[in-house]
């Protein structure tokens, strides 16, 4: 589960990706979700070039730290990056519904929409 939020923590955009598959494949298709302005914020697991280039693409200022295996470390606006909590506080309330924590659908496509209603409860709140 991928989900990408605003600056006050409300989910925009949410997306499912395979157990699997690396975080960062599922970073671009929500950053073309939403036009950014200001700061995208995530952890160092979406520290790739191509999640660099399209945070710049749409104008934004990247605040993702270094993969401890990048050569040069970016610098890191620690002030902004302590807002991320607000996303992690996020994922908790959705894992907070028994059905999304445990992924109880047998499709993908139910499971995404129980998603979304949840996602659209928590912008009721």
């Amino acid at each position: 589960m991928h989900v990408l939020a605003d600056a006050r923590g409300r989910p925009l955009h949410a997306v499912l990706g395979a157990g699997q598959q690396h975080d960062c494949t599922r970073a671009l298709e929500l950053l073309q979700a939403v036009r950014a302005t200001g700061n995208v914020l995530a952890d160092n697991a979406y520290d790739t070039n191509q999640v660099l280039a399209a945070v710049a693409a749409l104008g934004a200022e990247p605040v993702i730290p270094s993969q401890p295996r990048r050569r040069t470390a970016r610098p890191v606006d620690v002030v902004w990056y302590r807002q991320r909590n607000r996303i992690e506080r996020l994922m908790s309330r959705l894992k907070q519904f028994r059905r999304l924590a445990t992924r109880y659908d047998k499709t993908a496509s139910s499971y995404l929409r129980f998603l979304h209603f949840v996602c659209a409860l928590l912008w009721l709140r």
